[in-house]
């Protein structure tokens, strides 16, 4: 069963790009996106068990979607945790998918928000949603519609196609002062993060 989508790695490639290791990664990469597996392992594998980010992400999705290998939440959690040890954002939020669900580890919501975090902050949008979820959710003690608003403002602003609508909803049940504070938190993470902008918004 497919658990992660591999679609994000074209993005991925481009954005954590690695100088002396580009070669091997990328023939890694152009057998991975040809569905070969076994050669993107092998490409991979030692890059990866050398600290590589990037390889490590890429194990992380060929063991944790069972991609030319059986399916293997330990060591899919291993790869990913060197990769989003290392910042990888795409790593963090598939921890976070992992915590969340209990998949080779215990079911931990907080442990799940916090690499959901170390996403966000990179600008995966994916993470971003699920956090501006998470704080909109009235019936937990967690509630708190600025965040919920931060986050889906920020994704929205990336170019997530649903964020709009969370954002609307969430700012439905908000007092005209939340939302003054929330685009004040939005304007000043923007300032802070023009590099996440700048990787993933054309100019």
């Amino acid at each position: 069963m497919r658990r992660f989508p591999a679609l994000l790695f074209g993005a991925f490639l481009t954005l954590y790009a690695i100088g002396a290791a580009s070669g091997d990664f990328k023939k890694g990469w152009a057998a991975y996106n040809s569905l070969d597996y076994a050669t993107a392992k092998a490409e991979w594998q030692p890059l990866a068990d050398s600290g590589d980010a990037n390889s490590a992400y890429g194990m992380g999705l060929l063991y944790g979607n069972g991609f030319g290998v059986d399916m293997n939440d330990e060591l899919a959690l291993k790869y990913y945790g060197i990769a989003a040890d290392q910042g990888h954002s795409d790593a963090a939020f598939n921890l976070a998918v992992m915590h969340q669900n209990g998949w080779g580890v215990p079911m931990d919501e907080k442990k799940a928000n916090e690499w959901y975090l170390v996403a966000a902050e990179k600008g995966n949008t994916e993470a971003q949603m699920a956090l501006g979820r998470y704080f909109a959710m009235d019936f937990l003690d967690t509630y708190n519609p600025v965040e919920a608003y931060k986050w889906f403002s920020l994704a929205e602003r990336l170019g997530d196609i649903d964020a709009t609508d969370k954002r609307n909803f969430i700012v439905s049940r908000m007092t005209a002062e939340q939302v003054a504070k929330g685009d004040a938190i939005v304007e000043s993470w923007v300032a802070d993060k023009k590099d996440v902008f700048a990787k993933v918004l054309p100019d």
